[in-house]
């Protein structure tokens, strides 16, 4: 059986406004949307935790998702699972001649070049920001680093790490200076957005992702507060009852004693 037809089947009568189910009918393009950034971490913490058994699940919620997305855009006479697919099959072979022709060579600038060109056909104003269409509800590290990568695509960028190390510098020491002058909360938000959106760029030149390295280091925290709440339990003590000092000791012997 085809089960991708199966599930375009289920998604239809599910929304099947005389037998379907009341909360499937209910829902718009907007109402599932959190639903849909849900699963994608889901996907994402199945990836990190290597459960492969998880991923499959969560691959299914997630094409789901788009298969719901399609049903209700082809009840209003939009577009339906089938375009929707026909056009990442032609986005494929279209950013990817190197692949499907002869003789084509294809560096970064090929890419950039492509997706210049799919933007120009989306509008007839070819005097539109180069910072159109990044959208505004991505993760905001994601969002700092694809407005990073278009501008860097007109040459407004730093030449090499080192420079932007020192933009990250210069931003803490212009939030030190706002610390120190006792200014307003508003000030300090705006100095620490500049501090979060330079060390995006650094990592962008590191060729690290922002999104994992903070995963990661949220992961090594969670593991090591573990660590010293099992001591305290198992020596019969609570956080309140130890000095900054103590707690201190503890996160020293979590580092050394958990490999992460």
């Amino acid at each position: 059986m085809n089960h991708l037809f199966r599930l375009l089947n289920i998604m239809e009568a599910l929304r099947d406004p005389e037998n379907g189910c009341p909360w499937d009918i209910q829902q718009t393009f907007s109402s599932i949307a959190p639903y849909t950034i849900e699963e994608v971490y889901e996907v994402v913490d199945a990836i990190d935790h290597q459960d492969f058994i998880q991923l499959k699940d969560e691959l299914g919620d997630l094409l789901f998702q788009i298969v719901y997305y399609t049903q209700m855009a082809k009840e209003r006479g939009l577009f339906d699972f089938n375009e929707v697919a026909k056009n990442i099959c032609d986005k494929l072979v279209r950013r990817h001649p190197h692949v499907f022709e002869e003789g084509v060579n294809f560096t970064s600038a090929s890419w950039e070049k492509i997706k210049k060109s799919e933007r120009n056909e989306k509008s007839i104003d070819t005097t539109e920001s180069i910072m159109n269409e990044i959208p505004i509800a991505l993760p905001q590290l994601m969002r700092a680093k694809k407005i990073q990568k278009r501008a860097s695509t007109v040459g407004f960028d730093w030449n090499n790490p080192h420079d932007v190390l020192n933009k990250v510098e210069e931003e803490f020491n212009e939030l030190k200076t706002e610390l120190s002058e006792g200014n307003q909360q508003i000030k300090l938000e705006e100095e620490l957005g500049d501090i979060l959106f330079s060390i995006v760029n650094l990592s962008r030149h590191l060729e690290i992702n922002a999104e994992d390295a903070l995963r990661k280091s949220n992961g090594k925290f969670i593991n090591r507060f573990n660590y010293i709440e099992e001591k305290l339990k198992n020596e019969n003590k609570r956080f309140e009852d130890c000095t900054l000092e103590e707690l201190d000791n503890y996160w020293e012997a979590a580092k050394n004693e958990i490999i992460e």
